[in-house]
């Protein structure tokens, strides 16, 4: 049987993205698309949130070296198709559901969140506090 994902099939960190064409990454975040429907179709959960920002997950996670490159969420049900990016494709059916990945993204689920972000509102607070972090450390990520 043909896979519907074959180009989401052989991402398993955002690393892996790097390399892709324009082109591929249309496909990838139509593939992406299609992987959060159906994962939320069987979870339950905030879907317009994750489609809305579907390719911008793509585009962020393709241009920035993350984790090295800190990313940070406003609201934590945009972060559904990052997750499909970071590893935890394999368990995106478990989305809010016992013993599961969170709604949101939550520090000790992966290094690729960095910031337990729910709500709005708290992101820009955040970044300002990565950054004056990070400045204070003499680092050089973005």
């Amino acid at each position: 049987m043909t896979s519907l994902t074959p180009l989401l099939d052989k991402i398993a960190s955002p690393a892996d993205t790097r390399a892709l064409s324009v082109a591929d990454l249309k496909q990838l975040a139509a593939e992406v698309r299609a992987e959060t429907i159906g994962a939320v179709s069987v979870t339950g959960g905030h879907l317009g949130a994750g489609l809305g920002v579907v390719e911008l997950t793509v585009a962020l996670h393709h241009v920035f070296e993350t984790p090295k490159d800190i990313l940070i969420w406003d609201v934590g049900h945009q972060a559904y198709p990052h997750k499909i990016l970071t590893g935890r494709r394999d368990r995106i059916k478990t989305l809010r559901q016992g013993g599961g990945l969170s709604g949101f993204t939550k520090r000790a689920e992966s290094e690729y969140d960095p910031f337990g972000a729910a709500h709005a509102a708290t992101s820009i607070s955040a970044a300002l506090g990565f950054c004056a972090a990070r400045d204070a450390k003499g680092d050089d990520n973005r």
